[in-house]
């Protein structure tokens, strides 16, 4: 009889209570132990949204607060043997997202006076730096210790106008302006620890703060959040079980599933398999395989990111090699979307090359592949969501069976009824469209534009027992489609896959129809 199952913290952030309610903690503290008592004073973690962070700038309150009983039977509990009590300042900039210069102004007053407050602190300063000294200095004074500063979101006010000049200037500089204190407090301070999604440049923001140890990719760090494969099988293991008879499915095989849908993040290499535990907790208890992560949401600001950089969706997926500084670039001075796609978990670290020095970026697992182009499939056709996934799961069903023919005459009457977003008669845009269609097919591996030996075939699906290479022509003939598959051989490239190779000419008419008018099979 396995143990009645602990509460899972979904939407609670707050290391103290999930203790107190006994919820189900995944034990990160021997990480804190080492950040706290490392050499660095100043530390900065970059993790994508819903990672754990405020979890973890929350377990460092307590730890600094000296909650000792909180720590009962966790990793920190045999390693720290003070456990000094400091005062901690907590600075929780998310509440700081959507706003101008001056309802920002009137976020860190707020965030300013709670924190006074909390230390019975009186200051006739408006400015939010003068504030800030003063309010270290205070603190420092009145209890004779060293201060902690924890800020979580740093950058969450800066997020939604990364993608305008003129807003991010102002925006940037009223924060570099806040947290410029932080450098000259340093003797006043015992350890200040930052968070948030993007790296704006030390220039702009931290111009400050030359002296800050950025961990994102420190490899003691890597498990740091999210939960990790081994995390995962012993922590969770009772949870695993109960998932797998709820899908009646095999404890494999539901660790097969849990793998393919949440794993696959990596935010340096050589790294553990870590799983997006917002994902997993929902899908533990909510007991399905579903896309979490993305919410209700559609994520706006890369949107208008991938516009401010021309990206189509094609170019998201696989990369070639990548140097570190492609990615891991500071966010207004990023020439691509690469290190937004990055910093944000929509692409991870894959592979690395230890002569080249090179990472291989990839989309991390399919909830993100399929999150990701479900939001941008509206920005192509404009038709509900769910009669689109309705008609790309019968596609699905088809194509597994090796019907291409009925899929694609689903495809057809498909786009025969839904309007396009703009009139747009460029062959990229239909592109763009298709391939957003295929790499929402379930299962499959898509490959676009691949390079064979050759040349390049437009769109190759290979399923369980198929290889679909289809090659798309705009206002030509699908023979000529055919044609091209043929004389460049792109088959070839899969002549020892043991799969059934099918060729398929297709022919999309641009200029009336806007659709799909034949193909040919072969």
């Amino acid at each position: 009889m396995s143990m009645a199952r602990k509460l899972y913290p979904l939407g609670i952030q707050t290391f103290s209570e999930i203790r107190t309610n006994d919820n189900l903690y995944i034990d990160k503290t021997a990480y804190i132990y080492r950040m706290a008592n490392s050499d660095g004073k100043f530390v900065f973690l970059s993790r994508p949204r819903r990672f754990g962070k405020s979890l973890l700038v929350s377990t460092l309150q307590s730890y600094f607060e000296g909650r000792k009983e909180l720590f009962k039977g966790l990793a920190i509990d045999r390693l720290e043997k003070e456990w000094t009590e400091y005062p901690v300042l907590h600075f929780d900039l998310s509440g700081g997202k959507h706003q101008e210069e001056d309802q920002l102004n009137r976020y860190l007053d707020y965030i300013l006076k709670y924190n006074e407050h909390r230390f019975d602190i009186k200051c006739d300063a408006v400015d939010a730096n003068v504030r800030l000294a003063n309010l270290i200095s205070s603190v420092y004074n009145k209890t004779g210790k060293q201060v902690v500063v924890l800020i979580d979101e740093y950058d969450a006010p800066l997020l939604d106008v990364a993608h305008q000049d003129e807003r991010l200037e102002s925006l940037r500089y009223l924060m570099r302006n806040f947290y410029s204190p932080l450098k000259q407090c340093e003797p006043m301070l015992r350890f200040v620890f930052l968070t948030g999604i993007t790296k704006f440049s030390q220039l702009s923001i931290f111009s400050e703060l030359n002296n800050i140890t950025n961990i994102s990719m420190d490899e003691a760090y890597a498990g740091i959040c999210g939960i990790t494969k081994e995390e995962l099988l012993t922590q969770m293991s009772d949870d695993i079980d109960r998932l797998a008879a709820k899908m009646s499915v095999t404890r494999e095989e539901a660790i097969l599933q849990l793998t393919d849908n949440y794993d696959g993040y990596h935010f340096t290499y050589p790294s553990p398999d870590i799983f997006n535990p917002y994902s997993l907790l929902n899908c533990f208890s909510k007991e399905k395989i579903g896309a979490y992560w993305f919410g209700s949401g559609t994520p706006t600001f890369l949107i208008e990111m991938m516009r401010k950089f021309g990206t189509t969706p094609i170019e998201i997926g696989e990369r070639e090699m990548a140097d570190v500084s492609d990615f891991d670039a500071p966010t207004e001075t990023m020439e691509s979307i690469v290190p937004l796609l990055y910093q944000s978990g929509y692409i991870t670290i894959k592979d690395y090359d230890k002569e080249l020095k090179l990472y291989k970026l990839d989309i991390p697992n399919k909830e993100i592949s399929i999150g990701l182009y479900e939001s941008l499939l509206p920005n192509y056709v404009t038709t509900e969501i769910d009669e689109g996934k309705v008609v790309i799961a019968r596609m699905s069903a088809l194509i597994n069976s090796g019907d291409i023919d009925g899929a694609l005459r689903l495809l057809q009457t498909f786009l025969e009824t839904v309007p396009y977003c703009d009139n747009t008669l460029y062959e990229g845009h239909y592109q763009q469209m298709l391939y957003i269609i295929f790499a929402l097919l379930t299962d499959y591996r898509i490959i676009v534009e691949q390079r064979t030996a050759k040349g390049r075939t437009d769109i190759t699906l290979e399923t369980h027992n198929h290889v679909f290479i289809m090659e798309l022509k705009f206002d030509k003939t699908a023979d000529e489609a055919l044609e091209q598959i043929e004389a460049k051989r792109y088959a070839d490239a899969f002549a020892l896959s043991g799969k059934k190779i099918v060729k398929v000419g297709i022919a999309f008419n641009v200029k009336d129809e806007r659709n799909i008018t034949e193909w040919v099979i072969r």
